[in-house]
């Protein structure tokens, strides 16, 4: 099969298995690069038993001894080889335990500062011994626990903690070995804080980058981003013309509702399948979205706007034609580097969401909750009061605060009433694309006076509101309504936008899209404060993007934490192996034709058609029996974690043949330059440390090279294509590089 001898291939499906289902938790790497300071939690002197005090005992001195905890006591852990900037503080760190049965719990960090009458550079982390993410069944008592530390995405070593008994059987670490005060380094509290964003560094730094900031990583896009610089990169994908002039969207027109009846001019038999496919199907949407993700220069942009497109959620399962989809993805772009609240406005009145969630069918007599409960849950300020680095606000019982009640909803449906697909014969309607045979879903939504509520309403209620309140409309004629209604729509949408949840939540959700799924306090809550200093900037979002992707929390050479980073969703799985391997048509002497859907769809990710309004995965998904929020996980099931295997096997072993008309120029990928290091080393290292460098930005492990090297080499050292597809293959199945780190 494709070359390869069965017993070969059998070892690498075998290793590729074994790979694989080692998950994703397991650290990459155990020596971090020396440039990215890496926390260390001290220990006594001649063992890995922490230096730990209870509160009240030390005063932030780290001479404590070792002792007995119990659970619910607060105590100081001490660590050092830490850079705090100004303002970073125990928001920034997490603190996690094992017990000896492999659970693992999370406890809440409430302070960081410099320890005192102790050696400079070590600080004193304070911490409640009770489970912060309330996983506990109840809390472990056989012993000790390992304790470990982590910061900007950085895993310190593990040390041991007597938690309610000492001893027990849990074991050090390989290789673990006690980091007594000597440990500490030169650097300290009064050397000034570093700076708040970070650029060009290190080539895995690079390939890290552009994961988050495109479509996947490139040799080209390497090399110009290693001569530039991140900055210098950012700056132009700001400003280059979106699509891309050779991928431009497709010009769809509006059709009848039914595929069966009248169609455009030159469309011919009204059951011609190929008038239904580009009119009737997401087929159009798709290959010009992957086309332009495959091949386009405004990466960024059609990035950010993928992002958005799971925010702020329609589907082609509702949304019947390609036109519609396509003007909702151009609004979605429109803002990507605009401002949230006139995206907000846009997405209000745009016809396929309202078609979607029932707006432009919500009147004064008949009206609809939808919009108005997704718009505030799940697209602008969450259920409950956010802090402003996203952490739930509580009441004295310790109960989650909520932002709206179901009057809220109802006041706010009221507001939302009246407007439709955009119609001539309506007051002061713009609908240059209106046609007379169905409705006009391109245009903003129009408004019918008579279908609009004018009674009184009460917006969100929240500490400093000052615009809840919307007056009636008293005895109005069409015309004083029309004015009303748009008056109360933007009233309402600044209620909403000046809501406090409204950076934090946004800010979390795009991070989450980005760079990694469970972002520390301290990342979402600088993020906030970008979102909220350019609140009335016309390119609020340039500003978050910029500062989400610079962020030291998001970059540096490599992460060791191992709840770091976020599973590849499917879209981006496809579009990062293609990108980074020279993907062309069958031929090889041109483009894709984009028809790569069925890849990412076999695995829960039809492009533009999610199955709800809540996306293809909730943002909040806890891998259950877990405490690791990882919102792609919520579409990894056993079958789609063979499929990811099958995923690599077409891509790698295969390809996408032509096959008119649906797919007119084939897909495939070249590994000639892989290939060619098969042939050059007969040992496989080469092959793998430029797969190393190319797809795991240094991060593989040892345990995984030497593996992979084994199963490479039972292909025939004169199979130089066997081996390259071997390598290739069992590196974008395993487990180390499913994950976006």
């Amino acid at each position: 099969m494709f070359g390869l001898k069965s017993h070969a291939l059998l070892r690498i499906i075998s290793v590729s298995v074994f790979v694989l289902l080692s998950l994703v938790i397991v650290p990459a790497q155990d020596d971090p690069d020396p440039n990215s300071p890496t926390p260390i939690l001290l220990s006594e002197n001649d063992s890995t038993r922490a230096l730990v005090s209870p509160i009240g005992k030390s005063r932030g001195s780290a001479r404590a001894t070792s002792r007995v905890f119990w659970p619910n006591q607060k105590i100081e852990l001490f660590v050092t080889n830490i850079d705090l900037m100004d303002g970073e503080g125990a928001g920034a760190f997490r603190v996690y335990i094992q017990d000896s049965k492999g659970h693992e719990y999370r406890f809440p960090v409430l302070e960081i500062r410099p320890a005192i009458n102790s050696q400079r550079g070590v600080f004193s982390v304070i911490i409640a011994l009770t489970d912060d993410l309330h996983y506990w069944a109840e809390p472990p008592a056989d012993g000790d626990v390992l304790v470990r530390l982590t910061w900007r995405g950085l895993s310190s070593n593990r040390v041991r903690l007597a938690l309610g008994a000492s001893g027990g059987k849990i074991k050090d670490d390989p290789g673990a070995f006690p980091t007594p005060l000597s440990f500490a380094t030169k650097k300290g509290a009064d050397d000034g804080p570093i700076n708040e964003l970070v650029g060009y560094r290190w080539s895995g730094d690079r390939m890290r980058f552009l994961e988050q900031a495109t479509f996947g990583p490139t040799q080209a896009l390497d090399t110009r981003i290693r001569r530039i610089g991140l900055r210098t990169w950012l700056a132009e994908q700001f400003e280059i013309p979106y699509p891309s002039a050779t991928n431009p969207y497709p010009n769809i027109p509006l059709k009848a509702l039914d595929a069966t009846t009248a169609m455009p001019a030159g469309c011919g038999n009204p059951t011609d399948p190929i008038c239904v496919r580009d009119h009737y199907t997401m087929y159009p949407v798709q290959t010009w979205f992957y086309k332009e993700a495959l091949y386009g220069e405004p990466q960024l942009r059609h990035r950010v706007s993928w992002a958005l497109s799971q925010i702020w959620v329609i589907s082609g399962v509702d949304t019947q034609q390609s036109s519609w989809m396509l003007e909702y993805h151009q609004q979605l772009n429109k803002s990507a580097y605009g401002n949230w609240r006139t995206l907000m406005y846009d997405i209000t009145l745009n016809p396929g969401m309202g078609n979607y969630l029932d707006m432009l069918r919500s009147t004064k007599t008949n009206p609809n909750e939808n919009y108005p409960r997704e718009v505030l849950q799940l697209f602008n300020i969450g259920l409950v009061m956010l802090n402003q680095d996203g952490t739930p606000q509580v009441d004295g019982m310790g109960n989650p605060i909520p932002t709206y009640d179901q009057t809220t909803i109802n006041n706010l449906t009221k507001v939302f009433t009246g407007w439709r697909d955009c119609r001539p014969a309506d007051l002061n309607a713009v609908c240059p694309d209106a046609t007379v045979n169905g409705p006009d879903y391109k245009d903003p939504m129009s408004l019918n006076p008579a279908n609009h509520d004018v009674t009184a309403k009460t917006l969100l209620n929240y500490p400093g509101v000052t615009n809840q309140n919307v007056a009636a409309c008293v005895a109005c004629t069409n015309a004083q309504i029309y004015t009303y209604a748009y008056n109360s729509l933007n009233q309402a949408l600044d209620n909403i936008y000046n809501h406090p949840n409204v950076a934090p939540f946004a800010s979390k959700l795009l991070i989450q899209q980005l760079v990694t799924s469970d972002p520390t306090p301290a990342y979402v809550g600088r993020i906030s404060a970008v979102f909220n200093a350019n609140r009335t900037n016309p390119t609020q979002m340039k500003e978050v993007i910029k500062a989400i992707l610079l962020d030291p929390e998001a970059r540096g050479d490599i992460k060791t934490d191992p709840r770091y980073g976020k599973l590849r969703e499917p879209v981006q799985l496809v579009t990062n192996l293609y990108r980074n391997f020279n993907v062309t048509d069958v031929a090889g002497t041109g483009q894709s034709d984009g028809d790569i859907n069925r890849f990412p769809s076999g695995q829960g990710q039809n492009a533009f058609n999610p199955p709800t309004v809540f996306n293809y995965y909730p943002p909040n998904f806890i891998v259950p029996g877990t405490t690791l929020l990882a919102p792609e996980f919520g579409i990894y099931t056993t079958g789609t974690s063979i499929g990811r295997a099958n995923i690599g096997n077409s891509i790698v072993f295969g390809q996408i043949n032509v096959a008119l008309p649906n797919t007119p120029a084939g897909t495939k990928i070249n590994i000639g330059d892989l290939q060619a290091l098969a042939a050059a080393d007969t040992t496989s290292n080469l092959l793998l440390d430029h797969l190393n460098t190319r797809m795991m930005h240094g991060a593989m492990s040892a345990e995984m090279k030497n593996t992979i090297i084994t199963a490479v080499n039972t292909v025939l050292s004169t199979d130089t294509l066997g081996r390259a597809r071997a390598a290739l293959y069992l590196v974008a199945t395993s487990s180390q590089f499913q994950v976006q780190r």
